[in-house]
């Protein structure tokens, strides 16, 4: 059967900068199965046409950013990789070394000023699995269904496009919901949908996959009346992830475990790096153990609760690692602190991130002594194993240096006990005698780390001390100065006086302002013609009138709002038809004295207006005052009207009974 080889692309800028205006231009290095083969002065869009066609596995470059200039078209770059291939920083993650340095412990031999060689070493480091994988997208993906097209206006025969457009989202919207069940039934895959109707179907559809672009098998089309749009989701900072190893020792990790419904699990290595971090819903023990099998072999398996779940402890003793927990509740604020720089989906992903973390801070102490007290060329990572399973450093580094002497000389044949018993009784004891001394070396250890507690709160209590008594001479020397001298104390007294004034003007000044701001407000409605300006007298009183002519004037034209119109009479409305206002709007009857003398004064007096309030200004719809207002002087002509006839008919008759009494 034939079998493809392993691309590896391996990349170096060899003349120009992405932030020049000139194009640059790139040595490409392409390792396939250790043949390596070399082409220069290569622009960036020959070097993408390429990849597209030969699908190489990694792409790894020294640093990622002489592919691009800046984020925004990494990004743009990285979005256009087909599914599956990796873009390695070969030089490491946020702390990069140079390539030269990194090469060499690797035994690769790299000339500094030949791009060729960079560009091989970049693809031969990444071939052995050394650098960091550059992580721009979430394990997230959006897919969008929408209309393909507007809908624009019409009639009948719009409504009927309306609802043909609409069942075509609703069609393809079913379709795609269908796949993802499918495929959270058979890899536990999450997903959630948000769905929004419309006139016979839905306007669009809204599905979040828990899972990278590539595992989801929709991909972006459209289609006379429906569209797909399927997106990766952009993560807040660029993560770094280790490549694993390929020709290494199986590494030893420390692994975090959320269980439930839905299983979270972060990987770490002894070193504080995250391997691996995501959730899945509905899987089983085996595929949990299965899958932190990949990436190595757990020293500790931890959850973020006390005591250890039981699923979790299956698991856990499936690798006979050695449990670990917090011991004290975490707050959710801690949670997110912890996990936060290296990004997390969801509430799963995030605790189990803070069971592997504050693991790993456990141990992060020791581990620095560790790499201090160890020998060099010490197998570092099976001394932390070592030191994690109970030993003391110093044991921890015999009993390795002991198995690495034992596998460089020949082994003799052991001798064993003339008798079962004896040879059971001196394991027994051996047993004992390695879990006296590991205890004893424990709790040496704790004791210690007591003794340097006590040490540093004895010099907190110290540095306390020297504090209040600084601050107790302080106060002396202050309560002197305030006795030797009562003018400290009219000054201060002065001091406030005038605090509280310039307190009081500026309550002032922010009133005023306010109110400047209000009639501004008011002004520029008016203006764009959004509605007409009603000024609020909060009651029927000459104070009320008063108040209000003095915070915001009254003034010809101006419709006033009596939001408490009782009590007034003909005196305090003629206040107002003095001022010529246009109109008087009132949510209940007024006084037949005071609507008396609005009706003379031909101030409509308007009921049933609806206002918009805001604090003690109000706005009205300009059609509807100009309406009420004509309504009401048609009512008023007609009153008049109907006086004057009143008037006529009592001089007619005035006139009749003058003649009939022969006056006339």
């Amino acid at each position: 059967m034939f079998m493809q080889k392993r691309i590896i692309y391996g990349i170096d800028i060899a003349r120009g900068s992405p932030r020049a205006r000139e194009l640059p231009r790139y040595a490409l290095a392409i390792l396939r199965d250790g043949e390596v083969s070399h082409y220069n002065m290569l622009r960036r869009q020959k070097i993408f046409n390429m990849i597209q066609k030969d699908m190489p596995e990694i792409i790894a470059v020294d640093n990622i950013f002489e592919l691009a200039a800046d984020r925004g078209e990494l990004l743009s770059l990285m979005e256009r990789l087909p599914d599956g291939v990796k873009l390695v920083q070969a030089t490491g993650g946020l702390h990069p070394e140079p390539l030269v340095r990194i090469a060499r412990k690797h035994g690769i031999y790299v000339d500094p000023e030949n791009p060729n060689d960079e560009a091989e070493a970049c693809a031969r480091l990444a071939d052995l699995g050394v650098g960091h994988e550059v992580s721009l997208f979430e394990d997230i993906t959006k897919i969008k269904v929408s209309r393909a097209r507007s809908l624009g206006r019409g009639g009948w025969s719009q409504n009927r496009y309306r609802r043909k457009v609409h069942g075509a989202v609703l069609q393809r919207s079913r379709e795609i919901e269908n796949v993802l069940k499918d495929l959270s039934r058979e890899k536990g895959i999450r997903f959630e949908a948000v769905n929004v109707k419309g006139f016979g179907g839905y306007v669009r559809s809204e599905f979040t996959v828990y899972a990278k672009r590539g595992e989801v098998p929709i991909h972006s089309m459209a289609s006379n009346d429906a569209q797909v749009s399927v997106r990766s989701v952009e993560r807040d900072k660029i993560r770094y992830v280790p490549l694993k190893p390929r020709t290494q020792r199986r590494k030893f990790t420390i692994v975090g475990i959320d269980p439930g419904t839905t299983v979270g699990i972060a990987i770490l290595s002894l070193d504080g790096d995250l391997l691996y971090l995501k959730s899945f819903r509905g899987i089983a023990p085996d595929e949990v153990v299965k899958l932190i099998a990949e990436y190595g072999k757990p020293a500790v398996i931890a959850s973020d609760v006390t005591p250890m779940p039981g699923s979790v402890e299956k698991i856990r003793r499936s690798f006979n690692a050695v449990p670990a927990s917090p011991g004290i509740e975490v707050s959710a604020e801690e949670k997110i602190s912890l996990g936060k720089p290296f990004g997390y989906s969801n509430d799963h992903e995030r605790d189990a991130l803070t069971a592997a973390l504050l693991t790993y801070r456990s141990y992060k102490n020791i581990f620095t002594r560790i790499e201090k007290k160890a020998p060099e060329n010490a197998d570092l990572e099976l001394i932390k194993l070592h030191v994690i399973r109970g030993d003391s450093i110093e044991a921890a580094i015999e009993k390795v240096k002991a198995a690495s002497e034992t596998r460089e000389r020949p082994q003799k044949p052991r001798t064993s006990p003339e008798r079962p018993e004896e040879r059971a009784v001196d394991e027994t004891l051996q047993r004992i005698r390695e879990t006296v001394q590991r205890q004893g070396e424990q709790i040496q250890n704790l004791q210690d780390y007591v003794e340097e507690l006590k040490q540093a709160l004895i010099a907190k209590d110290r540095k306390i001390s020297k504090l209040e008594s600084r601050l107790k001479n302080f106060k002396k020397e202050a309560y002197s100065e305030v006795r030797k001298s009562k003018e400290i104390e009219i000054r201060d007294s002065t001091i406030e006086s005038l605090k509280k004034e310039l307190s009081n003007k500026n309550k002032t000044v922010k009133e005023l302002r306010r109110r400047s701001n209000k009639l501004r407000k008011i002004q520029k409605m008016e203006i764009r013609g959004e509605g007409t300006p009603v000024k609020v007298i909060a009651a029927f009183t000459k104070e009320s009138i008063a108040e209000t002519r003095e915070k915001y004037g009254l003034k010809t034209g101006d419709v006033v709002f009596l939001e408490n119109p009782s009590g007034g009479g003909a005196a305090t409305a003629q206040i107002l038809v003095d001022a010529k206002v246009r109109a008087v709007v009132i949510p209940e009857d007024i006084s037949h004295a005071a609507e008396e003398t609005f009706f003379k004064g031909d101030v409509p007096v308007l009921r049933n207006i609806e206002l918009e309030r805001a604090d003690d200004f109000a706005m009205a719809e300009p059609e509807a005052l100009k309406t009420a207002i004509a309504a009401w002087e048609k009512e008023a002509d007609k009153r008049r009207q109907k006086a004057r006839e009143d008037e006529l008919q009592s001089l007619f008759e005035e006139y009749r009974s003058e003649r009939r009494r022969g006056l006339i």
